[in-house]
C-alpha cells in the first residue's frame, strides 16, 4: 500500500492470456506454463489449506519491502509499472523545446516534484496566503467562501464535506451535483468509536499526530495539544452523523435528490448559496444529498463550536491535505501516522515513486498515453476482448440454467448482460489537459492547480449528458472495476502485463486467473449492489419479489460463511461489508471454469508439472492471491476494505465448488469442502 493512496483491488489481478482455441484436433498445442510451481508448498494438503498449498513458498520468497505495508503479485506488478513510468517521466523531464504538450506537462510536473531543494526552500510560503485567510475569519458565515477554495481539500481528504458531480441514479443519462459526508482525518468513522485497546491507541496516536503537525505550523506544544483535542471533538461529532460503510453499500440509502432550498433547510448555518456561487454554480437548482443526517450533524457543530475552534479545524485540514507536498518535516510526520502507524510500513517510499504516483494521479491520461504506446499492444487488447466475450457467453448460460430465478426476471438479467460495455486497456478519447498550467519549479502550485482543474472538470459535467467513454482509473493502474451506473467493466492496460499475462501459457491457469477476474467483474453487475441497477444503469427494481427473496437467501449464505473467518487476533471479516466482493469472487470463478471447459472442449489436455489441467486451473486462481501483509494493514483493511483477505478469497471460493473437490480428490468433511455450499450465480 502506498502512503498517499491505499489501493484495494476491485477484482484481483487480471491475467491477460493467449486463448486456447476450440480446435478439432485431439491434442492441445504445446505451451509454456504460466504457473510458478516453485511458489507452491507441496507439503500442504490442498484440501486442508488451498491458499498455502498454492502460495506457501511464494510467501517465504517474497518478504514485504520496507516501504510497503503489503506485498503481492499485484503489488509487484504495480511497482514494476511505476518503474516504467519513471523512465517515461525522466525522459519527459528533460527541458527539450521539441517536447509535445503532454510530455511538457508530465515532465515539468515530475521535475518540480523531484526538486526537493526547491520544496525545502519554499517552506510554508505556498500555504501562507491560506493560513492568513483562516486567521482573518471574523464569522462563521465566511466558511462557505473559504471551504470553496481547493487548497483546503485534497484528493483523498475533505474539509467539512465532499462536493462533486455524479451520474443520476434515477436517470443514468444525466449528470447531477452531489454532496456527501466527509471532514474526517482518520480513515473511517468507526475509528472514532471502537472501544478495543488497539483503537484507543490509534486515537491517541492521531491526537499526537495532529499536535505534531500543528507544532510544525509554529504553535507551541501546549497550544497544539489543546488544539488537537478540539480537532478530535469536532471530527468525532461529524463521524457520529456519518453513515457506516455497510449502510453505504445500499445505493437506495445514498439517493436523496432535493432542491437547493430543501438542502439549505438541513444545514441553514452554512451559506450554501455563497458556496455554490464561489464554485461556479450560482444557478444550481437541485442536487443529490447522499447523507442527509451528516449535514444535520454538521449544522449542529457549526452552531455549537466557537469561531476559534473552527479556525483550528481549518488550519489542521489545510496542512493535512497538503503535507505530502511540503518540506520533509511535514512529509515525514504525515508518513509516521498514515504509513507507519495505520499501515505498518517501515520506511517512506523514495521520492521518485511518490512523484511518479502524483503525476499518475493528476495527469494520469497524459502519462497513460505514453505508457500505452510503449507497453500495450493492439494484439494484447484483442485477446482480452475475446476472453471477455467467452466469459459473457458462460454467464448467459449460467443465468439461463439458474433453478432459483423465474422467467419473470431472467430476460431482464440477460438484457443487462447484453448491454454491458467492455472497456479494455485505455480510453478511446484521451483527456484534454490543455487548460491545466504546469510550471517547472512550482511543486505546490502545480498540485493546487491540478486539484482545481479536476474539481472544475467534474462540476462542468453537471446538467450535461453522461460521457460513457470516461474511465475512473488511469491506464497504468494494476486493477479493474465494474461501474453499475455505466454498466461497464474496465480493465486498464497496467494490469494486462507480464507476469500476469503470458501469451505462451496453457489455457487452464489463464482462465483460473484472468477468467476468474473477468467473471468477477461481470458478476458485480448482479451482486447485492449491482443487481439494483437495470441494463441502462438506473436504480430500478427489476426483480420479482420471490426472486429477490431467493437472491437474499443465497447471498446471506456467503455473508455468513465469510463472517466466520478471522483476519487477525479476534477480528472477524465483516461479511456484510465484503458481501459484494465475495459474491463476485465465487460467481466469477464458476463462470471462468465454465468458459475454460468450453474453450478446451475436444482437446486432449495432459498434466504439466505433475498437475492435471483442472488442478492447474485452480492453482492459477490461488496464485493470483499470493501475498504478505503487515498486521497494522490487516486491521486497517478489516475496517475500510470491502474485500476479504487474500487467503479467504482463495479458500472461501474453492470450498464452494464441487469441481475443486473433484480436481483434488478432497473427501467430504475436508476444510476446503464447505458442507453448506454457497452459490448465487
Amino acid at each position: 500500500m502506498q502512503m498517499r493512496r491505499t489501493i484495494f483491488y476491485a477484482a484481483g489481478a487480471l491475467l491477460l492470456v493467449s486463448l486456447g482455441n476450440a480446435q478439432q484436433t485431439q491434442t492441445a498445442p504445446q505451451a509454456q506454463p504460466v504457473l510458478d510451481v516453485s511458489s507452491m508448498d507441496p507439503s500442504m494438503d490442498p484440501c486442508t489449506d488451498f491458499y498455502t498449498y498454492s502460495c506457501g513458498n511464494w510467501m517465504k520468497k517474497n518478504p514485504i519491502p520496507p516501504d510497503q505495508s503489503s506485498w503481492s503479485a499485484y503489488g509487484k506488478l504495480q511497482d514494476e509499472n511505476t518503474a516504467q513510468l519513471r523512465g517515461i517521466l525522466e525522459t519527459a523531464a528533460v527541458a527539450d523545446p521539441k517536447r509535445n504538450a503532454a510530455n511538457q506537462k508530465i515532465g515539468d510536473y515530475y521535475a518540480a516534484c523531484m526538486d526537493e531543494k526547491g520544496v525545502e526552500a519554499a517552506g510554508l510560503k505556498p500555504l501562507q496566503p491560506y493560513l492568513e485567510e483562516i486567521g482573518r475569519l471574523s464569522s462563521k458565515a465566511e466558511f462557505a467562501r473559504l471551504v470553496a477554495a481547493r487548497p483546503y481539500s485534497g484528493p483523498y481528504r475533505s474539509t467539512l464535506f465532499r462536493f462533486s458531480s455524479e451520474q443520476d441514479a434515477k436517470d443514468s443519462t444525466q449528470m447531477i451535483a452531489k454532496t456527501d459526508q466527509g471532514g474526517l482525518g482518520m480513515p473511517d468513522r468507526d475509528y472514532y468509536f471502537k472501544d478495543d485497546a488497539k483503537s484507543q491507541d490509534l486515537r491517541k496516536a492521531y491526537l499526537a499526530h495532529v499536535q505534531k503537525m500543528l507544532e510544525l505550523l509554529g504553535d507551541k506544544p501546549e497550544t497544539a495539544a489543546a488544539e488537537a483535542q478540539t480537532v478530535m471533538r469536532i471530527e468525532t461529532a461529524l463521524a457520529q452523523g456519518s453513515m457506516t460503510r455497510v449502510e453505504r453499500r445500499d445505493p437506495q440509502k445514498l439517493y436523496h435528490k432535493m432542491t437547493v432550498e430543501e438542502f439549505e433547510a438541513l444545514a441553514p448555518s452554512f451559506q450554501w448559496n455563497l458556496y455554490f456561487a464561489k464554485v461556479g454554480l450560482p444557478s444550481l437548482s437541485s442536487l443529490n444529498v447522499a447523507s442527509p443526517d451528516f449535514f444535520k450533524a454538521l449544522n449542529v457543530e457549526i452552531d455549537k463550536e466557537d469561531l476559534a475552534s473552527w479556525k483550528t479545524y481549518l488550519r489542521w485540514h489545510l496542512v493535512e491535505a497538503n503535507a505530502r507536498y511540503l518540506p520533509a518535516a511535514f512529509v515525514n510526520a504525515d508518513f509516521d501516522f498514515h504509513g507507519k502507524t495505520l499501515s505498518g510500513a517501515e520506511q517512506i517510499e523514495p521520492r521518485w515513486k511518490r512523484c511518479t504516483e502524483d503525476v499518475d494521479d493528476d495527469l494520469g491520461e497524459a502519462l497513460g498515453q505514453a505508457y500505452v504506446e510503449k507497453y500495450f499492444s493492439a494484439e494484447a487488447k484483442q485477446q482480452v476482448v475475446t476472453m471477455v466475450k467467452e466469459i459473457e457467453t458462460a454467464m448467459q448460460q449460467d443465468i439461463d440454467g439458474l433453478p432459483w430465478m423465474s422467467a419473470g426476471t431472467k430476460p431482464k438479467a440477460i438484457e443487462k448482460l447484453h448491454a454491458m460495455a467492455n472497456k479494455i486497456g485505455y480510453p478511446d478519447k484521451w483527456r484534454d489537459y490543455s487548460k491545466l498550467e504546469i510550471v517547472r519549479g512550482e511543486e505546490m502550485g502545480n498540485v493546487l492547480r491540478a486539484r482545481a482543474f479536476e474539481f472544475n472538470r467534474q462540476l462542468a459535467k453537471i446538467g450535461k449528458p453522461v460521457d460513457h467513454g470516461e474511465w475512473e482509473m488511469t491506464p497504468p493502474t494494476v486493477n479493474a472495476y465494474y461501474d453499475p451506473q455505466m454498466n461497464d467493466i474496465n480493465f486498464p492496460a497496467g494490469v494486462l502485463q507480464p507476469p500476469l499475462f503470458d501469451s505462451k501459457s496453457d489455457a487452464a491457469p489463464n482462465y483460473g486467473n484472468t477468467g476468474g477476474t473477468i467473471g468477477h467483474e461481470l458478476t458485480h453487475g448482479f451482486d447485492d449492489e449491482g443487481r439494483q441497477f437495470d441494463a441502462h444503469g438506473n436504480l430500478l427494481d427489476w426483480w420479482t419479489p420471490d426472486d429477490e427473496k431467493e437472491f437474499v437467501k443465497r447471498a446471506s449464505c456467503i455473508s455468513d460463511q465469510y463472517s466466520g473467518y478471522t483476519i487477525i487476533d479476534d477480528i472477524k471479516i465483516n461479511g456484510k461489508l465484503t458481501l459484494g466482493e465475495d459474491v463476485a469472487d465465487v460467481g466469477g470463478l464458476i463462470l471462468a471454469y465454465m468458459a475454460w471447459k468450453e474453450d478446451t472442449r475436444g482437446q486432449n489436455l495432459q498434466p504439466i508439472d505433475g498437475l492435471t489441467p483442472a488442478q492447474r486451473f485452480f492453482v492459477g486462481y490461488g496464485q493470483s492471491w499470493c501475498s504478505n501483509e503487515r498486521d497494522e494493514n490487516k486491521r486497517l483493511r478489516a475496517t475500510v476494505d470491502p474485500h476479504s483477505p487474500e487467503k479467504y478469497r482463495a479458500n472461501g471460493v474453492v470450498s464452494n465448488m464441487p469441481e475443486f473437490q473433484e480436481a483434488f480428490h478432497c473427501k467430504a468433511g475436508s476444510a476446503m469442502v464447505n458442507q453448506n455450499r454457497c452459490r448465487v450465480w
